[in-house]
């Protein structure tokens, strides 16, 4: 007998990930389009991978990174990598790769049979803040969920401004508060998503 998934992982599979690099701001304020790297393709799918989610997207309209970002997968699902590691082959199938904003939405409804509710994550609290807990609950109802992760120094106020809510800042002990974003994704999957 085959054992049953863990219940959060099946919770898991009603979760999206988006890893956003345009539009962000920089750290004056200005909307920028940000540079793929190749750590966060990897960690954040293999944080992704860990805890069962359906998919991680990647939205950069750049063409140069689009390509850098097909070359990596190739080379991980494909390629030699896909041989040499398949723990990494299995993270990696999680990703897909979106121009644009509007894009990941189309396709998020298209690939999940509907249109998720779209949650952003800030490091600075917002009024249209969902506790953790309340999208636990919403998980268990069978509630699907699109994340966003703004690359750079964050979304811009206009992505905030559309989305249906934003999690909680993520705060430690002290003032500083300049996570990497594959580091707050894992931290936010954990608390949506870990065992209790």
């Amino acid at each position: 007998m085959m054992p049953m998934a863990p219940q959060n992982a099946v919770l898991g599979g009603q979760v999206e990930l988006a890893l956003v690099h345009y539009p962000v701001a920089n750290k004056n304020g200005e909307t920028i389009g940000s540079a793929v790297t190749n750590l966060d393709i990897h960690d954040i799918a293999r944080a992704g991978r860990t805890f069962g989610i359906a998919r991680y997207y990647i939205v950069t309209p750049h063409e140069d990174q689009q390509q850098l970002v097909s070359e990596i997968l190739d080379h991980w699902l494909t390629g030699r990598g896909s041989v040499y590691n398949e723990n990494r082959k299995a993270a990696l199938s999680l990703v897909r790769l979106c121009e644009s904003l509007e894009a990941l939405y189309a396709r998020a409804e298209a690939e999940g049979g509907g249109r998720p509710t779209v949650l952003a994550t800030c490091a600075r609290p917002q009024p249209n803040t969902v506790s953790y807990e309340a999208v636990r609950q919403r998980l268990a109802t069978g509630e699907r969920f699109l994340l966003l992760f703004g690359t750079a120094w964050g979304l811009t106020p206009g992505v905030l401004a559309t989305v249906d809510a934003t999690l909680p800042p993520i705060s430690g002990a002290t003032e500083y508060n300049h996570l990497s974003v594959r580091s707050a994704a894992s931290i936010v999957l954990d608390r949506l998503l870990g065992n209790r």
